[in-house]
């Protein structure tokens, strides 16, 4: 839990969350913040398994489970591959559309390049290639007369797509499992507030949508789990655009290592089909592996 990415306090709040749940499971759990004397804390601990409870990179980007992997020890989650490519969301992106699901146009450009000039017709976004928890997220609304001023907190290389209009949409998968819809409701953008902070967003689970929405995004989630190759547990996104029916539904991306805080995702819908928060972590130990 913790480590040093952007998302660490998210993190820190999940690594509770699931320490106190499995404890109540029945487990002996040693908490511990991901730092650089990581590989000699796990030597000193010798775990029978390591819940990831880390976000963000390092966390979530195949370098823990690389660590891992080479320690022997196994882990929850997905592993080195899926998570370096879910965490990569261009070439996330290239394996979502090979595997025929619907994805929108985007480019990666120095942040020099997107400072100086639109290069896609506004609206668009801007982003981390990287990142996840919308951390760096700009949009630049239509009608935009100038490119957007990034911080300096900005990597050199960024994401800008297409903005895609509609609902904010999402779907969990556990194991070979895709849960359920979530409709998220905010008063603006999804940003990290949103995600995180207590009336940040209401969801309303099941979505109130049309059922072959509800069925196009249990299958795109579970075929975008199994694309990436991730096991484990993943949460799919997506924006669905009502005027345009099923052909409204784009795929944003898919994150491996989802929240599991009092305000996430997964729980919810774990919870809506009656899976105690307790056994979700359960599972996911009972899952654990050291490599694939």
């Amino acid at each position: 839990m913790g480590g040093p990415s952007a998302e660490r306090e998210v993190s820190l709040s999940t690594g509770r969350e699931c320490a106190a749940a499995l404890r109540d499971e029945g487990y002996e759990v040693v908490e511990v913040d991901a730092g650089p004397d990581l590989p000699a804390r796990l030597a000193e601990i010798r775990p029978d398994v390591v819940f990831n409870g880390l976000h963000g990179r390092w966390g979530e980007d195949g370098c823990v489970q690389g660590l891992l992997e080479w320690l022997r020890i196994p882990y929850t989650h997905s592993g080195v591959l899926a998570s370096a490519l879910a965490m990569d969301k261009a070439r996330a992106k290239e394996t979502f559309a090979a595997a025929g699901l619907p994805v929108v146009r985007s480019v990666l450009a120095e942040r020099h390049e997107v400072e100086a000039r639109h290069l896609l017709e506004p609206p668009y976004v801007v982003k981390p290639n990287n990142e996840g928890s919308s951390v760096g997220i700009y949009i630049v609304q239509e009608g935009a007369n100038t490119p957007p001023k990034l911080a300096e907190t900005m990597p050199d290389t960024v994401m800008v797509e297409q903005y895609v209009k509609g609902r904010e949409l999402t779907t969990s998968v556990v194991g070979d499992r895709a849960l359920g819809v979530t409709d998220i409701i905010t008063d603006g953008w999804y940003d990290y507030d949103a995600k995180y902070k207590p009336g940040g967003s209401r969801h309303e689970i099941p979505a109130k949508v049309p059922q072959e929405i509800t069925d196009a995004c249990l299958d795109y989630a579970l075929r975008a789990h199994r694309a990436l190759g991730c096991r484990g547990v993943s949460r799919t996104d997506f924006r669905w655009d009502e005027e345009k029916g099923l052909d409204g539904l784009i795929l944003l991306e898919t994150n491996t290592q989802p929240g599991m805080t009092p305000t996430s995702l997964i729980p919810e819908q774990a919870q809506a089909l009656g899976i105690s928060f307790g056994e979700l972590c359960r599972i996911l130990v009972e899952d654990a592996s050291c490599g694939r």
